[in-house]
């Protein structure tokens, strides 16, 4: 058997706010914008630039109970881990995007 996990939720405020944010200031590429009429929601999915892998599929708040996890995805433990080719490269480009880091990037000294 082989399985892949293509898409993870992500509960945004907003959709255009959203993909705004990832397209513009994370440079991801927006993969799929449907509008759903039977729903009235959109299905909404970007990816990391060049990546062929999992995708984060942006679903809008629909109710006070989902609006509640809004950045809060995990219960404040990390959500995500992006790989990238030059880290310092893209650590500088997203903090002159407004992007706040916990902390500065630091060599993981088990990794080759």
């Amino acid at each position: 058997m082989k399985q892949n996990i293509v898409h993870v939720a992500l509960v945004v405020r907003d959709y255009d706010e959203a993909i705004t944010f990832f397209t513009e200031k994370l440079h991801f590429t927006l993969i799929e914008d449907i509008y759903q009429p039977e729903q009235d929601k959109r299905w909404v999915t970007v990816a990391p630039s060049g990546s062929d892998g999992t995708n984060l599929l942006l679903a809008k708040a629909s109710n006070p109970a989902q609006e509640a996890f809004i950045g809060n995805q995990s219960g404040g433990r990390v959500f995500l881990f992006l790989s990238t080719d030059d880290l310092r490269r893209d650590h500088k480009e997203m903090s002159t995007q407004g992007i706040h880091f916990v902390r500065e990037p630091k060599r993981n000294h088990t990794a080759p």
